[in-house]
């Protein structure tokens, strides 16, 4: 059993819509295939999997790197001890030869693509759903569904107060109940104004997260969350760049509602710092750092010991995702919740039609692996890269 060809293509997403830093419109992703000489219903299995949404596509570094190393690396050390499955930290010791520690970037998102890989591979060599597959590697039992909430409120080329209120009534509708909108993105009085708006749809400002996307400073930081405090809302997500850990901890002294971040940190280091450095208060703060931006499932699952060992639940961790890939991981691993992308970031944001929203949670189905090919919007593309 081995792989026999990887490929990568850069997919533009569609999305004309901004952050308070980020305009999405120029963005790619990068979708990767691990095709091997296993052969099921006359086709050879392939794992897939994506760098995640919000980045840009890594082609050179894998087509330059990762991808030379991986089909370079002997096909029986890719493997399990018993042969029957490819193990993801050697494919990840595969690729990662020749790295010198640290300089956790571009480079921890190209590598999570490939490790995630085998990971849907591996589900389909068993004919299970990833989320399954990762319950049992890991020991877990999972929930029958999980909590989701609803990522919208960007900054649009039309956006008024209006456009807010129809996106999260529309969400409500799908069977939403939870809901996450941008800040930072306009003056702190118009802010507020639309966290207003939105509340006259949201209703319960406990459902409602608000993210600035790492844009403030400590001083706007602390003006926000000072206009924000008697809202009570969910969350305030990403306050100041991600490895301000003091301005974190300033925040939390002040701030009296929960805070989230973690989603730029991409190893198990610097989330150890975030905990050591940030204040981050057990079963309150939420971690929110995303395996396929650092390293994959396996530096991942190493954070959530990390966290725990330090008194956190993993029901703390609710990661950056909004996809199928992501559903799967929060599942399989029984975290605290997803997050979801409905409608947005196409065509890797969002589920597939046979996840049901109901009642705030989701399943993500029992297609084998993540379930990429019943994704309409991805399929176009998924069967192109299969068969370039």
């Amino acid at each position: 059993m081995r792989i026999v060809e990887i490929r990568e293509r850069a997919i533009p997403l569609q999305a004309n819509i901004k952050n308070s830093v980020v305009n999405f419109a120029g963005h790619t992703v990068s979708l990767l295939a691990l095709i091997t000489d296993v052969m099921q219903a006359g086709k050879p299995v392939a794992g897939l999997a994506f760098n995640s949404i919000g980045r840009f596509g890594q082609s050179g570094l894998l087509r330059e790197r990762f991808i030379p190393r991986l089909m370079q690396a002997q096909p029986q050390r890719l493997l399990t001890d018993d042969g029957k499955l490819f193990d993801p930290q050697r494919v990840l010791s595969a690729i990662m030869q020749n790295e010198k520690p640290g300089g956790h970037g571009d480079r921890a998102h190209a590598a999570a693509a490939i490790e995630l890989a085998v990971w849907d591979l591996n589900a389909k060599l068993q004919d299970m759903p990833a989320w399954q597959h990762i319950a049992n590697h890991f020991g877990v039992v999972p929930r029958p569904t999980m909590p989701v909430y609803a990522a919208g409120g960007y900054y649009y080329p039309e956006d008024n107060q209006g456009r807010l209120q129809g996106e999260l009534q529309h969400y409500r509708d799908l069977g939403y109940g939870r809901f996450k909108m941008k800040i930072g993105g306009a003056s702190l009085v118009e802010d507020m104004a639309r966290i207003e708006a939105a509340l006259k749809v949201v209703g319960n400002p406990a459902d409602l997260a608000v993210d600035a996307n790492g844009r403030f400073d400590l001083q706007t930081a602390l003006a926000y969350g000072h206009a924000m405090k008697d809202f009570g809302l969910r969350w305030y997500e990403e306050a100041g760049d991600p490895l301000d850990f003091a301005l974190m901890a300033a925040l939390a002294e002040q701030y009296p509602h929960r805070l989230a971040t973690g989603e730029n940190l991409f190893s198990v280091s610097d989330v150890r710092n975030l905990v050591h450095f940030g204040q981050m208060r057990p079963n309150f703060d939420l971690f929110q750092m995303d395996p396929r931006l650092s390293y994959g499932l396996g530096e991942f699952v190493k954070m959530i010991g990390m966290i725990e060992a330090q008194g956190y639940s993993r029901l703390d961790v609710h990661p950056h995702g909004g996809h199928m890939m992501a559903l799967h991981i929060v599942v399989g691993l029984g975290l605290g919740g997803s997050e979801a992308y409905p409608g947005v970031f196409s065509p890797f944001g969002g589920y597939t039609a046979g996840c049901r929203i109901a009642d705030g949670g989701v399943a993500p189905g029992r297609a084998p692996g993540f379930g990429l090919e019943e994704k309409t919007d991805l399929y176009p593309h998924i069967r192109t890269l299969l068969c370039m």
